[in-house]
């Protein structure tokens, strides 16, 4: 799945179960030792699909230690992003020198939860969602897009997107625009304004993606 919402120069691996080959370095084991068998198993399969894509790029393949606000830390020169949701784990990596940031998420296709629309979305997002055929869950796909712009935002900037900071416009052919709302700037200097994205919903899964160069 991960491959059609992706372009085909990005290393990418994804898995629907857990292998009993996904082990964790000490240093990570250490980070998860107090969760759930579930937390657990789905914190070392994500962690193997990313080793998997760094070996494909020829980065060092070493511990992979959640940061602030839990965003993995990459090896130098790396950009990333990780996601997991039940019976599926993905991540997509590249050199920063090709890719500025990169963000994938993956939800169930199922709609959100009662009130949570309300709490992630502006005004012109709902009445866009509301205007979409009924034939995907467009409020969970809103909800994953989202995701995938704040995953690629943070890295580059360091500081919170909250939901009501970036407006998302959802396009039938299989894209997103994102007009972020805040100032931000990458590490460059460069401001940040928006991001294009893709996104699938299939199989009972939704994933999105945001690609930035």
């Amino acid at each position: 799945m991960l491959e059609r919402v992706l372009p085909d120069d990005l290393a990418r691996h994804e898995l629907f179960t857990d292998p009993p080959e996904a082990r964790l370095f000490a240093e990570e084991a250490a980070v998860i030792w107090r969760a759930v068998d579930k937390r657990r198993r789905e914190f070392a399969t994500v962690r193997h699909c990313t080793r998997t894509a760094l070996a494909e790029i020829g980065a060092p393949v070493g511990p992979l230690l959640p940061g602030e606000r839990g965003a993995p830390g990459w090896p130098p020169g790396v950009v990333g992003s990780m996601t997991h949701c039940a019976g599926y784990r993905a991540a997509a990596v590249a050199w920063d020198e090709a890719v500025r940031t990169i963000g994938i998420d993956a939800e169930p296709h199922e709609p959100l939860p009662d009130g949570v629309l309300d709490a992630v979305s502006l005004p012109a997002e709902r009445a866009m969602i509301s205007a979409l055929p009924g034939t995907v869950h467009w409020d969970r796909i809103l909800f994953s897009a989202k995701e995938s712009v704040y995953k690629s935002w943070f890295p580059l900037t360091g500081e919170w997107l909250d939901f009501e900071e970036a407006e998302l416009t959802l396009s039938l052919d299989g894209t997103f625009h994102a007009r972020l709302l805040k100032q931000g700037h990458d590490p460059r200097g460069a401001p940040l304004t928006s991001f294009t994205g893709r996104w699938l919903a299939e199989d009972g899964l939704i994933i999105t993606a945001v690609v930035d160069r």
